[in-house]
């Protein structure tokens, strides 16, 4: 019987990406006939931009791409194609989809590559940070304000301040292309240092947590060294962590569109995204079936590991959980205090002026009265941040809770929610936002929609490596033999223990969502102009942060604010919610 567990649980994977991956292939198949806007008339103007849109150039330009088929024969086409190795011919230029985007792919992983060298760089700087202070018998989450601050931090304005200054006034690197490991220097640090920031407040919560546990007490009491402690800690800490290694290796890989815009890298994120602009259906089916592959391969390899690393402990049971309390000390919580106060006072201020009134001069700079400067077109933009900050983060806020709910609640289904977990993750905010703005039209709602519909994946993954620690726990795993139902063992005994995780995991999303929600806005997927949204805004500064850099410092400052007093905030929560844990003098 325990030999037949692994196996069954193998097929219930497999059958979960299968199913994951079909529905999501027939989504992008169906698009054609779901989209607002007619696919014959994008390939006839892409192919034949003199010709004119006449009702029979339009049918002619159906009938050759199969449209007039429906979409169950253009997708069952497009299937039989691919058992053969075919992977479609593009729409817009008749040639072979296949080679191009294996090359685009080739050079998103070296990227992710590159990227991941710096992500764990950073990471490692936050985890020595809770491993000393473990080591010391004072184990504390902390306010990780510097891994915050990294987290916070938009890529796309991180790209463009690193181009502008590693580029253009240092003169150290190049520009714009892809030919050689120099030019992918400045991406990497614009892709790594958000995600080394992630990574690092993750791992270091689960070294502290690990600190907690009984064993690490009798392991110092039987006199084993600082050293040998510090690995078992390691090894007992990262497979909770893992999962998330995984998704961020695919989120980079699908993800970073606006970098590779920026620095001109020719990518599978910025293929696919011309591909779903150009309504380009079998490269946009063939992008996706690469990522998804990708993802079925971060994943396998990131659960095995872990397996690994934890081995015969998850097989017999012999699994412990940390008790969810740790020491708050007072000055853990001044960084989030001081980013509080300072956020009310920008907001409070903001809301008192006029965010769209065009009455000051064009890119002012700050000055009393005017505190951070005006925009492109003279707007005030401390009143903007101000009114923006109520629908910015407002939606922002009720995405991240639907995201947690939905990430818990898929969490729980194991091994069968392995498929829509990474395929959730392989799709990009962005390319969900022109799915979604497709079929029911670019708004407010559209974006939240979009961002809900992938943003969810990394808390379910989190969720369910946290559940499978849990349910190989002594304790819990004898439940059945005492009678106890799956349902109450997972309400009563498994599920409030990784709450507190994940829910610490969902405060670190909260910039993230914010910005892809703004990011959908600039792209007009989203909110439109002149809403003063802060993503919006700091998107429109950006073009002229080389002149006037307050533009993008303002709406940056005020995501870095979030940032810190929602990870701040909710460690606060989440360590007082036990009864069992006071501030105490640092």
């Amino acid at each position: 019987m325990p030999e037949a567990r692994p196996r069954r649980d193998a097929v219930v994977t497999a059958a979960s990406r299968l199913l994951a991956a079909s529905g999501l292939l027939a989504l992008v198949g169906a698009l054609p006939w779901l989209a607002s806007r007619d696919p014959a008339l994008t390939v006839l103007r892409a192919r034949y931009a003199d010709r004119e849109a006449t009702p029979e150039a339009l049918a002619a330009v159906r009938a050759e791409l199969g449209l007039d088929a429906g979409p169950f024969a253009l997708l069952g086409k497009w299937v039989s194609g691919l058992l053969r190795g075919d992977l479609g011919t593009s729409w817009i230029s008749g040639r072979p989809v296949g080679r191009g985007l294996l090359d685009n792919l080739s050079v998103s992983l070296t990227l992710v590559g590159f990227s991941l060298v710096v992500a764990f760089v950073v990471a490692a700087a936050s985890v020595a940070v809770a491993m000393r202070a473990g080591l010391r018998g004072r184990p504390s989450f902390g306010s990780g304000s510097g891994s915050v601050l990294l987290t916070a931090l938009p890529e796309f304005l991180l790209a463009t301040v690193l181009l502008l200054v590693g580029a253009v006034w240092l003169g150290w690197f190049p520009p714009f292309g892809w030919d050689g490991p120099g030019q992918a220097v400045l991406p990497a640090l614009a892709l790594g240092l958000p995600a080394g920031g992630l990574l690092g407040r993750l791992t270091a919560t689960a070294v502290t947590a690990v600190f907690t546990e009984p064993w690490v007490t009798t392991w110092r009491g039987a006199g084993f060294t600082r050293r040998e402690v510090a690995l078992a800690v390691l090894r007992r800490a990262v497979p909770s962590v893992l999962p998330q290694l995984g998704l961020v290796v695919v989120g980079l890989t699908g993800g970073a569109v606006a970098v590779e815009e920026i620095f001109a890298i020719p990518g599978i994120g910025r293929a696919l995204l011309g591909a779903a602009a150009a309504q380009d259906l079998p490269a946009l089916q063939a992008g996706l079936l690469l990522l998804v592959v990708v993802a079925a391969v971060a994943g396998g390899l990131a659960s095995l590991v872990g397996r690994l690393m934890l081995g015969r402990a998850v097989r017999l049971s012999a699994l412990s959980l940390p008790e969810p309390v740790v020491v708050l000390r007072r000055r853990d919580l001044l960084v989030p205090g001081a980013a509080g106060a300072l956020l009310i006072v920008v907001v409070v201020a903001g809301l008192l002026g006029d965010p769209s009134t065009s009455a000051r001069p064009r890119l002012a700079p700050p000055s009393p009265g005017l505190w951070l400067g005006a925009d492109a077109s003279g707007r005030d933009l401390l009143a903007r941040v101000g009114h923006g900050a109520l629908t910015t983060v407002g939606t922002g806020i009720v995405v991240l809770v639907l995201c947690l709910l939905i990430g818990l609640a898929v969490g729980c289904l194991s091994h069968a929610a392995t498929g829509p977990i990474e395929i959730a993750n392989a799709a990009p905010p962005v390319l969900a936002g022109l799915v979604v703005a497709a079929v029911a039209g670019p708004s407010q709602l559209g974006a939240a929609v979009a961002v809900t519909a992938v943003s969810w994946a990394p808390l379910a993954a989190h969720t369910s490596a946290l559940l499978r620690e849990a349910r190989s726990q002594p304790h819990v795993a004898v439940l059945p033999v005492l009678g106890v139902g799956p349902v109450r063992r997972l309400v009563r005994h498994t599920l409030p223990a990784v709450v507190p995780a994940v829910t610490r995991h969902a405060a670190l999303r909260l910039p993230g969502i914010v910005l892809a929600l703004a990011s959908l806005g600039f792209l007009g997927l989203g909110a439109r102009p002149p809403r003063p949204e802060w993503g919006l805004v700091l998107a429109e500064g950006s073009a002229y942060v080389e002149r006037a850099p307050w533009t993008a410092l303002g709406p940056a400052g005020a995501l870095v604010l979030v940032s810190v007093l929602s990870v701040g905030a909710t460690a606060v929560l989440t360590t007082r919610r036990s009864g069992r844990a006071t501030p105490t003098a640092a």
